[in-house]
Order: C-alpha cells, then sequence, then structure tokens
C-alpha cells in the first residue's frame, strides 16, 4: 500500500473557507481529528446550498454520509483560518463521493486530505433517489478534468 501524501491546491476545483473556531483545538492546541470531519461536511454542504441545489430545511433530498477517511499532514490550529478544497472523485446514479482537502490560509499543501460519500435519499423514505439533474450540474463543475 502506497503511503497518503499531502495534495497540492491544484488538486482541487473549489475552495471554502472555514473560520476555525476556539473550541475547535485540543488539549495539545491544535485542531482535534473529529472536527475535521466537521469541516469536511461543513464546506460540502456551503457549496451544495450556494450553488443553489441543497434545501436544508425543505429540500426532498437529503445527503447521508455512508463513508468518510481522513488522513493527517500537519496541525491546524485556532486561531489560524482554513481552506478546504473540494473536487468530486465520483457521480453515481444517487452516491456522491468528494474527496477534500484542508489547506492551513495561504499554505500550498494540505494539512489533511479525506473523502466522504454521500447517498442522497428522499427526505421523508429516506430511500435512495436519483440525483436531480440540478444537482449533477453543481457536482460536474468540482469535477477536475482527467
Amino acid at each position: 500500500m502506497e503511503r497518503p501524501q499531502a495534495q497540492p491546491r491544484s488538486a482541487y476545483a473549489h475552495f471554502q473557507p472555514i473560520t476555525t473556531r476556539w473550541m475547535d483545538n485540543d488539549v495539545y492546541g491544535h485542531v482535534n481529528n473529529v472536527t475535521y470531519y466537521s469541516y469536511f461536511d461543513t464546506a460540502v454542504n456551503r457549496y451544495l446550498i450556494e450553488a443553489g441545489v441543497l434545501d436544508i430545511h425543505a429540500g426532498e433530498v437529503i445527503g447521508l454520509v455512508i463513508e468518510t477517511h481522513c488522513n493527517y499532514f500537519a496541525p491546524l490550529a485556532f486561531p489560524k483560518n482554513v481552506e478546504a478544497g473540494i473536487r468530486v472523485a465520483h457521480i453515481g446514479k444517487s452516491s456522491v463521493r468528494y474527496e477534500i482537502g484542508l489547506f492551513e490560509e495561504g499554505e500550498a499543501s494540505a494539512a489533511a486530505c479525506g473523502h466522504f460519500v454521500h447517498v442522497y435519499v428522499d427526505r421523508v423514505t429516506r430511500r435512495p433517489v436519483p440525483l436531480p439533474q440540478a444537482f449533477v450540474v453543481a457536482l460536474r463543475a468540482l469535477q477536475l478534468p482527467a
């Protein structure tokens, strides 16, 4: 198995700013590992809301996380700002694999790289549904050329 490597900014299609908070730091003086997953979720969902395809309060379709992973390369800490790079690695019938790199503001290499998979489901039944066309368009904007 090849050792994971920090990704450069050029590996991502879009960036979302994230402000660290005092409570993000743990007793060791850096952002706690579980907070990175919150940053992943925040960056992706903010993009989808701003793209006009996700209505978290009344939309018929919502995303449920079914898989997550993160590799850590350098610490992040409050009060530094974070820039979350996002790309879409795969668009399925009802699922999407998002890949995220977390960068300290201005840094060339990611402090952490990870992914999560959303399965999009009907809000009421929680059963998978095909991705709406508007979602697909917004997701394709996050794909990098092969």
